[in-house]
């Protein structure tokens, strides 16, 4: 077998001189339980600020005492090793100390999205057979758990007190201010008190974990292609992705380092990105409980984080914000995105308001997530998802036979092998095998690698439009369609045409203030896509559909245009 990833598969040096020459590709990463993580900032910088949760401090000597009498909490509670505990929480220390407490006490970590509607929160709890759950004492959160204990596996449902995670004047206020949004959950076994299992003497009994079969987390896919997946992420993969992903930061200072927490942590890429790594590394989380630009930039120039993850969404509000009103976040050294692909031209404005560099990485959910990343120093490819970080091995293989793989310089899928890639989806063996092969897994992103061997996506094998027989990509016609000043969100789909088979159509947001019309929007595009690639519709629209964690969705636009047709 020849291509274009023996070479990065054996190191990459020989094949990319770009490689970052203080990173080795072949170091080893020890398999460790993911909550050993903590020990060395925990030994280090033990009064270091941790979090930091709009205003309220936590240090890491005062996270690691917490996250101890949480595990015995559990322990007390019943929950054994392999037990499936859920986390319904919004950004907060109890999100932080509830995941490692948990992994201490040998559960099993189970994400839940608090956007959640009761279905689908129905759902992922029978899927993953999940006994015992964490949530806050807010009506949003809590009346939506409420009824699953009587039609699911839900047995305990655990009540944080928000109040208590605030500093002394807004804890005071909170119960006044917000009073209609507490939920009151009875005082019963089945709605223990957070502060009540912490009351204790933090002494658990710990439990044996093999790092590499024993699961740390069920991470469950969005289910953009079917009912959603949990995702069997080990302890091994997990800390091992933290490892690559500090590795590939190695400009970070152990200790020094502040990031902003806004991406929600129940998502992967927050998850690992800046709750695990940013941990090992000894960094201060300035977390938000969510993403509004204005309290984000807010928090930037009062806070002065050094390091910023974010889906391409909020680069765009963040462009739109600063371009109207000039802003001081120039503590910010580095921003990353990932989640989506980052559009160029949004890149592109990011850096020249702002004079911050954004690198785009890549991953998914089960990898842990991330596989590629740009590096912070060197060459920066625009457009680009970068070099595989240390111990990732990258064949693109043939999208019509994925058992070869592509000549270099040819579009290929992105099958991946490492440390980082699950041990396969919960209860779904079949599942399991379709999406490996040859032990390697599928990812279902198209890509070619350059003579670097940098990686470009191209586009999603299920997002690929065939009209009149040729491969048109969504990406490819979203690029040229932000390139336009006007133009603040693009997404590109296929809809039926009765003689090409399939065209594109592309749905527009306007940035405000603008005016264009579909006329003027085609004539602009003229030199920029072929006529087979040139949207046959263009749809303008004040907002365009989104997941719940910001990024572009294109399966609600699929769906309408299904039902038009």
């Amino acid at each position: 077998m020849t291509g274009p990833a023996l070479s990065i598969a054996s190191g990459g040096r020989d094949y990319t001189p770009h490689y970052p020459p203080n990173i080795d590709w072949h170091e080893p990463i020890d398999p460790k339980p993911l909550y050993e993580l903590l020990d060395e900032p925990v030994r280090r910088v033990p009064g270091q600020n941790a979090i930091d949760f709009l205003d309220k401090k936590t240090t890491y000597a005062e996270l690691s005492a917490q996250v101890d009498r949480f595990a015995k909490g559990l322990q007390d509670l019943g929950v054994k090793p392999g037990d499936r505990v859920g986390l319904f929480l919004p950004n907060c220390p109890y999100f932080v100390i509830a995941y490692f407490g948990i992994l201490k006490a040998g559960g099993i970590v189970v994400n839940f999205n608090p956007l959640y509607v009761a279905k689908e929160i129905e759902s992922q709890i029978k899927d993953s057979g999940t006994e015992v759950m964490i949530t806050l004492d807010l009506q949003a959160l809590y009346s939506k758990l409420a009824p699953m204990i009587e039609t699911t596996p839900l047995k305990t449902i655990v009540v944080a007190s928000m109040a208590d995670a605030l500093p002394l004047i807004k804890r005071l206020l909170f119960p006044w201010v917000r009073r209609k949004d507490l939920a009151t959950p009875p005082r019963n076994k089945a709605n223990p008190r957070f502060a009540e299992l912490v009351a204790n003497d933090g002494r658990y009994r710990a439990v044996p974990v093999d790092p590499v079969k024993t699961v740390a987390v069920l991470q469950y896919t969005g289910g953009t292609t079917g009912v959603p997946k949990g995702a069997m992420l080990t302890h091994a993969n997990l800390h091992a992705n933290a490892v690559q992903c500090r590795r590939w930061f190695h400009k970070f200072e152990f200790g020094k380092e502040r990031v902003l927490g806004v991406l929600p942590f129940f998502h992967v890429f927050a998850m690992t990105v800046i709750q695990n790594m940013m941990l090992s590394a000894g960094a201060e989380i300035v977390m938000l409980p969510r993403f509004e630009v204005d309290a984000a930039l807010k928090t930037i120039e009062t806070k002065r984080p050094t390091f910023m993850a974010g889906v391409p969404t909020m680069y765009t509000a963040f462009n739109s914000a600063v371009a109207k009103q000039p802003r001081d976040i120039s503590s910010i050294r580095n921003c990353i995105s990932g989640g989506a692909p980052l559009p160029l031209e949004v890149k592109q404005r990011f850096e020249q308001i702002t004079g911050c560099l954004l690198i785009e990485g890549y991953g998914l959910t089960e990898s842990s997530p991330v596989t590629h990343c740009n590096p912070l120093g060197g060459l920066n490819k625009a457009g680009s998802i970068g070099l595989p970080l240390p111990q990732t091995r990258i064949e693109l293989r043939d999208i019509a036979d994925p058992t070869k793989v592509v000549p270099r310089g040819e579009r290929g899928e992105i099958c991946i092998k490492g440390p980082q890639v699950m041990a396969g989806y919960w209860n779904r063996a079949e599942a399991t095998q379709q999406q490996m092969i040859d032990g390697l897994l599928r990812t279902g992103d198209i890509a070619l690698m350059d003579e670097d061997g940098y990686f470009f996506i191209v586009d999603r094998i299920k997002d690929l439009i065939i009209c009149s027989g040729f491969n048109v990509y969504p990406r490819v016609v979203e690029e040229a369609i932000y390139q336009h000043p006007a133009v603040e969100e693009c997404t590109v789909i296929g809809i039926a045409d009765s003689y090409r088979g399939q065209s594109p159509k592309a749905f527009v947001k306007l940035q405000a203030g603008k005016t264009l019309t579909a006329e003027e929007l085609t004539d602009f595009l003229k030199d920029k896509l072929n006529p087979i690639e040139m949207p046959r519709q263009i749809e303008f629209r004040p907002a365009l559909p989104k997941t719940l964690i910001g990024k572009l969705s294109k399966k609600e636009l699929v769906a309408e245009e299904a039902a038009k047709a």
